[in-house]
């Protein structure tokens, strides 16, 4: 195992519950079939919240919203290994800013509309005015607790907005070009590795799960030093990739809206365990991409929901 097995636990429980709160707030924004009596007759209504901020998606073809995600997707790679390049970190971190601050607002009113269904104020504001310091503090003052509790909200966020867009095979296909794209950018290119490594040293921020910790072997070596060379020591660092969480959690999304609750929770359950099996899997040192461990978990779940 690469990290151990309370780091690890940590990580698949924050998995596991971003995974939860994402099926919730895409539920509040799904369409909803209700019956009512109207004019004395018995009639279905459809009721549905919009994605607030002006962020409510188009409406599209399946194969198109694939299309302009996968191309949206390869643009802002690029955009963003450009802006290394020229280590624009100040822009990096306002782009950064922008995606928490509406992201952590969607996935906030979202959990608002669930929680109170019956109080007909404005989420929306309440949500915003708390994503500013949340944002605030995650980008710029660097707090770690602070950016865990807000990664539980940017990709459920993010979910939402490109739900709509895919049915399950556009999501099944997308899973399948991420996680070749995955393999190549961990095993050949390097280049998530590289971002990764940037976004940390240069940036001081990441976009995934952060937790850095002291190995068992590394505090008997501070008990047995001096003070000064124990702050020399070299930290271990245990991420896990913003995409790792967020394609998932997509997937559980589609087959929420396509075949109901039981099976996305199928989906979530697979997921986790295809996680597991891949932290159980890893060995220190190196960089494993975790996409095609998840994608095959994703479908195994789906496969298993169907028979519900």
């Amino acid at each position: 195992m690469k990290h151990e097995v309370k780091i690890s636990t940590l990580l698949l429980g924050m998995f596991l519950l971003t995974q939860l709160i994402g099926l919730v707030v895409i539920d509040a924004y799904s369409p909803q079939v209700k019956q009512e009596v109207i004019n004395g007759t018995l009639t279905n209504i459809t009721l549905h919240h919009e994605i607030p901020y002006e962020m409510e998606p188009p409406k599209m073809a399946p194969n198109e919203g694939l299309k302009n995600i996968i191309i949206s997707l390869m643009i802002a790679i690029v955009i963003f290994f450009i802006l290394t390049k020229l280590k624009a970190a100040t822009t990096i971190k306002l782009w950064f800013s922008f995606i928490s601050l509406v992201t952590v607002a969607i996935a906030l009113n979202g959990l608002f509309i669930k929680l109170f269904p019956l109080l007909n104020i404005r989420f929306d504001l309440i949500a915003l005015l708390f994503s500013i310091p949340l944002t605030f503090y995650k980008i710029f003052k660097r707090n770690l607790i602070i950016h865990n509790f807000t990664e539980l909200l940017i990709y459920p966020g993010l979910a939402v907005l490109f739900v709509p867009l895919l049915n399950v095979w556009a999501i099944i296909l997308l899973l399948f070009v991420i996680s070749f794209y995955d393999m190549y950018a961990v095993w050949k290119s390097k280049l998530m590795v590289n971002l990764a490594k940037y976004q940390i040293k240069n940036l001081k921020i990441f976009t995934g799960f952060f937790v850095p910790y002291i190995t068992k072997e590394q505090w008997k070596k501070i008990r047995k030093s001096k003070s000064k060379k124990a702050k020399k020591m070299k930290i271990s660092l245990a991420i896990l990739g913003g995409g790792d969480v967020a394609f998932p959690l997509i997937f559980a999304g589609v087959i929420l809206r396509a075949s109901g609750m039981i099976s996305s929770l199928m989906v979530v359950l697979f997921s986790t365990l295809a996680l597991l099996g891949l932290f159980v899997y890893s060995r220190k040192g190196k960089f494993y991409p975790a996409m095609p461990f998840l994608t095959i978990g994703c479908i195994v779940g789906w496969l298993v929901g169907l028979l519900f």
